[in-house]
């Protein structure tokens, strides 16, 4: 776009004296041209600086003799400074006073309302054309949706910051279409415009740019531990804990309903953890299994002529003689019946009295006992048999050897309960020689599977 404005019209004014005939003849510079007082000429007006926006889109201003031009930036621009003071020193008239001789002193009549000025110019008190501001006076036609902005001789009707004109109108420039002013969104408002963020972020200084929020450190929204992510958090509890529905707060975790092989015995719940306790006559091993107290070696409350059997879960006492008439203790737990007794010939020749322990509910069959023979005399023969305590059916007792053998379980067992079983040797020799022993076993079966 190329724009010049040349104006070379001279303006003379011509003032006639009423007592006597003179002519003064005043100098008025044309537009594009101010008087320069200390030269004594017109002197170009660069209206580059002047003029608001004087050139549009990407265009430079060049100041002209009367006007200015506007060139793309690149191109090269050379002045005649010759042309230039020639083009100011005919941009008017000197001005010519003309007296008669019979008042050669008098001065020249006041012109102060004889001058004529430009339009959009006005005659000064110190008799010069001055501009007139439109805008201050009210005299534009500007739009109420527009800015008037003045000129030198005139003026300009603009759009306010964020408009843009559309024929005679200003409308909206929608700032939110344009390259991205804004990180994540734009809200476009009459004349302007604001920046929002997603949910996790804010704002920065610049009001265009969008942080993440540390929601762990501004107000920690989780009820134990907080992991700022970007754009949001991330909420955990602590061990033994677990997440709500809420994801925030934190419920104790029942570790004892989610499984019932955490304890041997029994599990009790507590706040962020849980523990195992164990019935009475055991104690916690390991955090979760029960071990039999052994009461005897720890708290023995048995009499001096009782001997203190453990078993699993308590402790028993027996007599230390466990001998009943006729027999006689011979060493301990075995008892004899004397030959020199005639009664005992109808009984057997020795009781031993053993005791063992077993689990309640123990798995069936199984081995838990063997019987073997002490002595042994050469052509005799040895059988064994249950001789008592084996009513219900719950003992088997398997020969393993031609001295020895095998009591079995066959029935499980429940706790806590007491049984005595009468095992028996019978010895017979060649010579029908006839003797028999007994064992005499207690079994104690404890209140618990451990």
């Amino acid at each position: 776009m190329l724009t010049a404005m040349f104006l070379a019209a001279l303006i003379l004014i011509t003032v006639h004296s009423q007592e006597t005939e003179e002519t003064i003849t005043y100098t008025q510079c044309t537009d594009g041209y101010e008087w320069d007082p200390v030269r004594q000429r017109c002197k170009d007006i660069d209206e580059c600086e002047i003029v608001p926006d004087a050139c549009k889109g990407g265009m430079k201003c060049v100041n002209h003799y009367g006007g200015y031009l506007c060139l793309p930036r690149t191109a090269q621009i050379i002045v005649n400074e010759r042309e230039e003071a020639a083009a100011e020193s005919t941009s008017g008239r000197n001005s010519v006073i003309r007296r008669t001789p019979a008042d050669p002193q008098r001065a020249p009549p006041n012109p102060t309302h004889q001058i004529q000025c430009a339009a959009g110019y006005e005659q000064s008190d110190h008799n010069v054309c001055q501009d007139i501001d439109e805008c201050a006076t009210g005299t534009h036609n500007c739009r109420a949706d527009q800015m008037c902005v003045n000129l030198r001789g005139s003026f300009s009707c603009q759009c306010p910051p964020g408009y843009q004109k559309r024929g005679e109108q200003c409308v909206d420039i929608d700032e939110c279409t344009l390259p991205p002013y804004c990180h994540h969104r734009c809200v476009n408002t009459p004349g302007s415009y604001y920046c929002q963020c997603n949910a996790g972020f804010q704002l920065a200084s610049n009001n265009h740019t969008c942080v993440d929020i540390n929601e762990c450190d501004a107000n920690n929204p989780c009820a134990q531990q907080c992991y700022n992510i970007l754009g949001s958090f991330i909420c955990q509890c602590n061990p033994g804990f677990e997440l709500s529905s809420d994801r925030i707060n934190c419920e104790d975790t029942d570790e004892c309903r989610t499984s019932s092989y955490l304890c041997q015995y029994q599990c009790v719940n507590e706040p962020g953890k849980f523990s195992c306790v164990c019935p009475e006559g055991y104690q916690v091993v390991g955090g979760r299994t029960c071990q039999d107290i052994n009461e005897c070696e720890t708290t023995n409350e048995c009499r001096e002529d009782e001997i203190c059997w453990n078993y699993h879960g308590g402790f028993r006492c027996y007599p230390r003689n466990p001998c009943q008439e006729p027999y006689v203790l011979t060493s301990e737990n075995r008892c004899v019946c004397p030959v020199s007794n005639a009664i005992c010939r109808e009984l057997p020749y020795s009781v031993v009295y053993k005791y063992m322990s077993i689990r309640s509910d123990r798995t069936v069959p199984s081995d838990i006992f063997q019987i073997q023979a002490t002595t042994i005399y050469p052509n005799t023969i040895n059988t064994f048999r249950i001789k008592s305590g084996n009513e219900n059916g719950e003992f088997y007792l398997r020969q393993t050897s031609a001295v020895s053998a095998m009591l079995v379980l066959v029935k499980s067992l429940s706790g806590p309960r007491e049984h005595i079983v009468d095992l028996e040797m019978l010895t017979v020799n060649s010579l029908n020689y006839r003797t028999s022993s007994v064992l005499r076993l207690t079994i104690i079966v404890g209140p618990y599977a451990f």
